[in-house]
């Protein structure tokens, strides 16, 4: 998409909602939720969280992740079941009304990360042990790991930090049980094999991932919330990786990863203190890297439409049900 019209999609993000006739909404970092009927209606904004914060907005980034999580709920559909009832809107992903399970489940394959839960944080101040998984010395920034391991994460509240932990941690705290940690981590594995696969075809890596889950009503375990964004993932160039690892350089990224890294190097914040506020320059290439991912992974063409995308939700919500 070219520059300038990114520009001028600067000032009609959608930052929060309010939607008639949808009930009272809960806010999520990224997504506005109602749930209305006996569904759960989430709504993904252009918010753009880091480090357990909220940094203001991206363009057409709402719409981005909606539709290329919707892509991969329909491609993993007969493998994991999920929570999507429909995609009526570029915005809008329509749910069974789940009960969130309290653990994120994160799957790596790639040493890498600049969050206080990334594995390559933990290794660089001498763990070896990471949430169980034994990783060896002599481990380089972004390297590939040996195979990938499952790394989850408490589910933080009220913008404290997320904290990892290891599979026994989750059951000795009772968060859940040993026979739902196993089944969500046997869904996310499959998840991410298949990922990784569609990746590499359109000459990407996906490095790591997290993965949500809940119960539906009649108590089966799915997917829910997003698959394979680049909020939730990291996605490398395949092309220039091994070059950039040889000149001990940071791999090409198609993700948020590029703003966790401004936020860190350009102003040494890490989720602590006063936000940093985000230029219309960075946004605009945060912007370029999220629609230059969706057409990679769909092979679509972006079409974000005409007018301002608030104005077409709120026209959806008033003529849905």
């Amino acid at each position: 998409m070219e520059t300038r019209r990114l520009e001028q999609a600067l000032g009609w993000t959608i930052g929060e909602t309010s939607l008639a006739g949808m009930g009272p909404v809960r806010r999520g970092k990224v997504r506005d939720i109602y749930v209305t009927g006996g569904r759960r209606v989430l709504v993904t904004t252009d918010r753009v969280s880091a480090f357990d914060r909220v940094l203001g907005t991206i363009p057409y980034k709402g719409a981005v992740l909606n539709l290329i999580s919707k892509f991969w709920f329909d491609m993993t559909r007969g493998a994991v079941p999920n929570h999507v009832v429909e995609v009526p809107h570029p915005n809008v992903t329509v749910a069974v009304d789940c009960a969130p399970l309290p653990v994120e489940m994160v799957v790596r394959a790639y040493i890498t990360g600049v969050t206080s839960t990334s594995l390559w944080t933990h290794y660089a101040a001498g763990e070896r042990v990471i949430a169980g998984n034994r990783l060896p010395d002599g481990l380089r920034k972004n390297e590939r790991l040996a195979q990938p391991i499952l790394t989850p994460s408490t589910k933080a509240e009220g913008g404290d930090h997320d904290e990892t932990v290891s599979r026994e941690q989750i059951i000795a705290r009772g968060a859940i049980d040993a026979g739902t940690f196993d089944e969500m981590a046997r869904m996310s594995f499959a998840l991410f094999e298949a990922g990784t696969r569609w990746a590499a075809e359109r000459g990407l890596i996906l490095v790591d991932t997290k993965y949500e889950f809940g119960r539906r009503p009649d108590g089966r375990i799915v997917i829910i919330d997003e698959i394979h964004t680049p909020d939730s993932s990291r996605y490398w160039i395949a092309g220039s990786y091994a070059e950039r690892m040889r000149r001990a350089e940071e791999p090409e990224g198609l993700d948020k990863e590029y703003l966790r890294r401004w936020l860190k190097e350009e102003h040494g914040y890490s989720g602590d203190g006063p936000v940093p506020s985000i230029p219309d320059d960075v946004r605009v290439e945060a912007a370029r890297r999220y629609i230059t991912l969706y057409e990679l992974i769909t092979g679509r063409e972006f079409d974000p439409g005409g007018g301002s995308p608030m104005a077409r939700l709120e026209a959806w919500a008033a003529g849905w049900r």
